[in-house]
């Protein structure tokens, strides 16, 4: 590692001052080290590598440490290849400069088709190291290559010459060819872990000169998201704002963070379903400079982290957390899972919708409105139970002809429902006044479902008993008792029974146009035209009155003109 008392000449930001310089540098990598080191004492180096991890995590820089041990002469020029590179020799020094002639690095992201790859690597690949033990190729971000340049390497990667090694590093590795990964050491390098993170920034910090507050330590740990680079960048850019101890509103004003204890009022106002509240927290820190949709994000990572206490309370004692934060998280722990679940979906499609909205705050408001609304929405078996014990059965039930009890409504799901106070429905005095009420307030589907479905048994002011037609849809009476209760404010007894009903207003109309239909055919003058034309056909009858003429009312088509979408159970005119 770069000696921080040595001089520079010019400012390096942390991230390359502080790059590893042999696999001990490496921080939350042990596992791979291990392994690179086990290799190299059995001298079983493969001939390829992929390295493969999210960003910042040391890809390249370990594609780099393995250059060098692989052409590691040490300071007397006689070492072999070693886990431990010197540092001092000239193939050392020359790595990690960057220019060293037997270590070609290709950006696989701007050099992507075959002729970079026949230029930069088939063309020189059988040619000898000039001056080191190995050429070594290192390919960055190596899935942007096109699929004819990963072809082209295969068979060089395969068999490549003792001489040549390859090493390539990615971070997506799925769309890296399976061809390519079989012949290749794979190495995952993994997020840091926020107490290793911890660790390693507070020693940088240590050696910079720099102070930070351990809760302005765990934004930037929680910012990085495990990876090294990022951390060290926020840090040096923390370093920057601040002339003495780095704090942790600072950081959040750098990073535009809400305090995430101001963070967890508002997601507490949420749950109790206080809007208000809740919509004045929001305001109030967006009035601090925060944005709106970083206040979503942290919310939804708020209820996951709760969630995954509740689930394992172990999870708590995360370092990336302050004690008062993580009290507060246990005690919201006790939450039901199914308000958990259910605000992070919603906060979830909150997030999706920003983009359609006019600006951010209008959307965070309007997610904030919908989370208390729904927040102390009882489960869907608490309604069940005040439902079932707002309605008990009558200690004799009247039974209906096709066993059902006319009194309530009995559902698919054995629901009932109890019969509407006869005083606030006198008013619907026939089964007519439902359509009439059903028409008024514009319920189009509810209406064809009533006519289509419903064959009326009996039906009394707030009663209703029926057999269905076929095809019903199972949640059609819930459906309709919901609609007649809150257009009348009053409960509706609505049964379902398997006979004895008479046919539904639908069947009937169909019944009476087919007999108009039937009545239009017969007539002398009707007969002679369809005689007269055989591809006419008769579509539409209008009976007006006994006093037309009674051709009147009749309309001949030729059947070609019938669109195709054509409904005998269209409505006709009749008058």
């Amino acid at each position: 590692m770069t000696d921080p008392a040595k001089p520079d000449t010019a400012y390096q930001v942390l991230a390359r001052k502080y790059r590893p310089e042999t696999f001990k540098d490496l921080y939350g990598q042990d596992a791979m080290v291990r392994t690179l080191k086990n290799a190299f004492d059995a001298d079983r180096i493969a001939h390829a590598f992929i390295m493969t991890g999210i960003r910042g995590t040391g890809k390249t820089t370990t594609a780099r440490i393995i250059a060098k041990g692989l052409n590691c002469i040490g300071p007397d020029g006689q070492g072999g290849p070693t886990t431990e590179p010197c540092g001092q020799c000239e193939h050392c020094v020359a790595i990690m400069e960057g220019r060293h002639v037997d270590v070609i690095e290709m950006d696989g992201a701007s050099q992507t088709k075959v002729d970079d790859i026949r230029n930069n690597v088939l063309d020189s690949v059988h040619y000898a190291a000039t001056s080191a033990r190995f050429k070594i190729y290192i390919i960055d971000e190596v899935h942007m290559l096109s699929n004819n340049a990963f072809n082209a390497l295969l068979k060089t990667l395969e068999e490549p010459p003792a001489h040549v090694k390859f090493i390539f590093a990615t971070t997506e590795i799925r769309k890296v060819p399976v061809t390519v990964l079989s012949r290749c050491q794979r190495f995952d390098l993994r997020r840091i872990e926020p107490e290793v993170m911890a660790e390693f920034l507070t020693s940088i910090a240590t050696q910079e000169g720099a102070s930070f507050a351990p809760d302005a330590l765990a934004l930037i740990i929680r910012a990085s998201e495990g990876s090294a680079r990022d951390a060290l960048s926020l840090l040096d850019q923390a370093m920057a704002h601040a002339s003495g101890t780095v704090d942790a509103e600072m950081v959040r004003a750098m990073l535009g963070l809400a305090d995430r204890g101001r963070v967890l009022d508002l997601f507490d106002l949420i749950m109790r379903g206080d809007a208000a509240g809740a919509l004045a927290e929001l305001s109030a820190q967006y009035a601090m400079g925060v944005d709106p949709v970083m206040v979503l994000r942290d919310l939804a990572e708020i209820t996951h982290w709760i969630s995954v206490v509740k689930i394992t309370p172990e999870a708590a004692e995360d370092p990336s957390i302050g004690p008062d934060e993580r009290a507060r998280g246990q005690a919201m722990a006790e939450l039901p899972m199914r308000s958990l679940a259910r605000m992070w979906q919603m906060l979830l499609k909150s997030l999706d919708e920003l983009a359609m909205a006019p600006n951010a705050m209008m959307a965070a408001e309007m997610a904030i409105i919908r989370l208390t609304h729904v927040a102390d929405l009882p489960a869907p078996e608490e309604l069940v139970r005040k439902l079932q014990g707002q309605t008990p059965p009558p200690a004799t039930p009247p039974r209906g002809p096709g066993g059902g009890s006319p009194g309530g409504a009995r559902m698919g799901n054995g629901g009932t429902v109890i019969a509407a106070q006869p005083d606030a429905l006198a008013r619907y005095a026939q089964f007519s006044d439902v359509l009439a009420l059903i028409e008024a307030r514009r319920d189009t589907v509810l209406l064809i479902e009533v006519e289509r479905y419903i064959r009326l048994v009996s039906y009394t002011p707030g009663r209703i008993e029926f057999e269905p037609a076929p095809d019903m849809p199972p949640e059609f009476v819930n459906r309709l008792a919901g609609r007649l209760q809150n257009w009348t404010g009053a409960r509706w007894g609505i049964s379902v029974v398997q006979g004895g009903g008479a046919p539904t207003i639908a069947e009937t109309a169909q019944t009476r146009k087919t007999d108009l239909m039937a009545q239009a055919r017969a007539h002398p003058m009707v007969a002679a035209v369809l005689a007269a034309f055989p591809d006419a056909e008769l579509r539409n009858v209008s009976h007006r009155d006994s006093t037309d003429d009674a051709g009147s009312g009749l309309e001949i088509v030729d059947a070609d003109e019938l669109s195709d979408d054509w409904n005998p159970m269209d409505p006709f005119d009749e008058t």
